[in-house]
């Protein structure tokens, strides 16, 4: 067998850790020959439940869980790391303004950054899932000069997957007979799901999205706000965010980026945008097409875009622009 690998947890006591630690470590995400060592992180006030996280995984009974290290401690945290999976961030109170969340997660973000510079493996795969996510990558990226950008990447998947679900539901077919939907630029109400170069596999037969689903309107109009809004749905529904949704996303994530993303299809992940051929500015963490081998990812090139698409694609990356410069002023002070 293998040798274990170590992925760390943080908000390890939280809600979406709670929905997905159980996934990595019976096998879902890293493989099912694959023993895990697991590092839950999280601040010493949760400490007490994530005892209690550790006999639930103990209780679990499960052969590739090596070992469970729950800690408070960065350099216990982050050492010898294989996988990150950065879920805790600071939450948006009430009444909070967005540049104060933003300093609030720069200063979380550029010490988780300089903590992976300091004790991970320089192969570390870092996924950012605490929001402002693309933004708090970014800075995590930067705080470690010495990973390569391409090794951050923020979750959009379970955007990607609500836009998937959505066109699934109207066409009357299971998800996965939908491939190859988009999510562009920022995971927030900004962001552009686009289905322009999505196929539906209507009766075994492959057919454009537009063409399976029949309501222009709708997909250009309720079909995007729908996804867009869909987490604020879920808020006061459930008087939670989404954790079960948001946790089968990350798995889906973490597994394409350690098996690949199959032939002819692409998935949706915040990426660095350097040398992106859709004229996104350079410098930050944008969603884009990906298909992923050998552990790397490549942006899927040359899809053509219409006006209605280059509008809300530059509109994302406008907010993105503008949550990086206020960022970066918070990062030198």
């Amino acid at each position: 067998m293998a040798d274990p690998i170590r992925v760390l947890v943080t908000g390890a006591a939280g809600q979406i850790a709670y929905s997905l630690l159980y996934s990595i470590a019976k096998g879902d995400v890293f493989g099912k020959d694959q023993p895990i060592i697991l590092v839950l992180l999280d601040i010493p006030p949760m400490l007490p439940v994530l005892d209690g996280v550790v006999m639930e995984l103990q209780d679990c009974a499960l052969p590739l869980l090596r070992e469970v290290i729950p800690t408070d401690k960065v350099e216990v945290g982050f050492k010898d790391l294989d996988a990150a999976i950065l879920v805790g961030s600071m939450p948006r109170k009430e009444g909070m303004e967005r540049k104060d969340l933003l300093k609030a997660n720069v200063a979380i973000f550029k010490t988780q950054g300089a903590a992976l510079e300091k004790y991970a493996k320089k192969t570390v795969r870092v996924l950012v899932v605490g929001n402002p996510a693309n933004t708090n990558c970014l800075i995590a990226s930067k705080s470690a000069p010495s990973i390569p950008k391409e090794n951050f990447s923020c979750l959009t998947r379970l955007d990607h997957n609500r836009a998937r679900s959505q066109v699934a539901m109207r066409c009357g077919v299971p998800a996965d007979a939908v491939k190859n939907v988009i999510i562009w630029g920022n995971h927030s109400s900004t962001q552009y799901p686009d289905v322009h170069h999505a196929m539906v596999n209507v009766h075994g037969k492959e057919v454009e999205a537009y063409g399976a689903v029949k309501d222009d309107s709708w997909l250009k109009g309720d079909f995007i706000s729908t996804v867009q809004l869909r987490g604020a749905a879920v808020i006061k529904a459930r008087k939670l965010s989404s954790a079960m949704s948001a946790a089968k996303a990350i798995c889906d994530h973490m597994r394409d980026w350690w098996f690949g993303t199959l032939d002819g299809e692409f998935m949706s992940m915040g990426v660095y945008a350097g040398g992106n051929s859709y004229g996104i500015p350079e410098d930050l963490i944008y969603s884009f097409p990906v298909h992923i081998k050998n552990k790397s990812w490549n942006i899927h090139d040359g899809l053509p875009v219409n006006d209605f698409s280059r509008a809300k694609m530059d509109a994302t990356a406008a907010e993105l622009v503008e949550e990086r410069d206020t960022a970066l002023s918070f990062l030198s002070q």
